[in-house]
C-alpha cells in the first residue's frame, strides 16, 4: 500500500536541502535580487519555492555570512535588496556539490550491486 503521507514527508526534507543548494548556484554567476532568485527558483519542477520560503532561507544565509547584500535604488518601485555569494558561500557551494555528487554516485551503484549473500 502506497502511503502518500510518507512520501509527502519526505519530499519535504529533500525539498529543503536542494532550495538551499539551488540558492547558492543561482547566485554562482554574480548578484541576483530576491524577487529574481524566487521567479527563477520557481520555475524549477517539485520546488514549490515561494518568497515565504526564500526571504527567511536568504536571511539564514546571510547570517551565516554565506552571501552577502547591498540595497539599490530603482526608478521602478522600491529599493531592490542584490544578493551575491561571499568567499565562505562559494567555498560552501563547492562542498555542497562535492557532497550531492558522492550520494548521487552511491545512490546509482547500489542499484547495481548485487547482495551476495
Amino acid at each position: 500500500m502506497d502511503d502518500p503521507a510518507y512520501l509527502d514527508n519526505w519530499t519535504v526534507q529533500i525539498r529543503r536541502g536542494w532550495i538551499e543548494l539551488c540558492v547558492l548556484k543561482a547566485l554562482e554567476r554574480g548578484e541576483r535580487y530576491g524577487y529574481d532568485l524566487v521567479r527563477m527558483l520557481a520555475g524549477l519542477p517539485g520546488l514549490d519555492v515561494t518568497e515565504g520560503t526564500l526571504y527567511p532561507l536568504l536571511s539564514r544565509l546571510r547570517l551565516q555570512g554565506l552571501v552577502s547584500t547591498r540595497l539599490v535604488e530603482s526608478a521602478e518601485g522600491p529599493a531592490r535588496k542584490y544578493y551575491a555569494l561571499t568567499a565562505r558561500g562559494r567555498r560552501t557551494l563547492a562542498q555542497m556539490n562535492d557532497h550531492v555528487e558522492t550520494l548521487v554516485r552511491q545512490v546509482r551503484r547500489l542499484g547495481e550491486t548485487e547482495d551476495r549473500r
